[in-house]
């Protein structure tokens, strides 16, 4: 498994290999051990989330009230997806920036994203899984959800969508801008993701 630490501060690519023989093939997309080390402490396995998407569908900005936020080990078991980290934590040296990462079927690689950071994606084919491992589970009073389209956050759906249009569930369509949602103090502030992060790993 080979792991890279992503542009993004607190987010990390986990590629595994692959071991296909005449039957199909065998791979590990999660090592819990290699998760701990890479972070520094272990992702609670709280709640397991499956999602099937058409070509063209975004889901996201979504984000937990942090602490205790959501952290998320993401891997898409069928088809291919842009999959987008956003840095929304106020205060943080990379705020409003974000890192893209094809993730598919043919690499199964993952991306970890820790407490605090927003996660998007885009299908990219038709009929796309996400699987999702989720350190909390689903509250939604501490539910929170940033436009995708949000001019401000500059993210690159159009070089992927051909022209189409995308398609978004009311829900993120009705959500409040990056400006908007910081405005109603709604962000997770970097320096609590910080401490929450120190807290975990003196726990761990």
């Amino acid at each position: 498994m080979q792991v890279r630490k992503m542009t993004i501060p607190d987010a990390y690519e986990f590629t595994p290999k692959s071991f296909p023989d005449d039957r199909g093939l065998l791979v590990v997309p999660f090592q819990a051990d290699l998760v701990t080390e890479t972070v520094g402490y272990p992702l609670p396995l709280a709640q397991s989330n499956h999602s099937v998407s058409r070509r063209g569908v975004i889901r996201g900005v979504h984000f937990a009230d942090t602490p205790p936020g959501q952290a998320k080990y993401v891997y898409c078991a069928s088809g291919a997806l842009l999959d987008i980290i956003t840095d929304i934590r106020l205060g943080s040296p990379t705020f409003g920036k974000w890192e893209a990462v094809r993730l598919s079927s043919e690499t199964y690689n993952s991306i970890y994203i820790s407490e605090g950071l927003g996660h998007c994606f885009l299908a990219l084919e038709e009929n796309t899984v996400m699987s999702y491992l989720c350190s909390t589970p689903f509250t939604p009073a501490r539910e929170r959800a940033i436009n995708p389209l949000d001019p401000a956050l500059g993210l690159p759906w159009a070089e992927y969508l051909d022209g189409a249009a995308p398609v978004l569930s009311v829900k993120d369509t009705e959500a409040p801008s990056l400006a908007e949602a910081e405005a109603a103090g709604l962000l997770p502030k970097y320096q609590a993701c910080v401490d929450h992060y120190a807290s975990l790993r003196a726990n761990a």
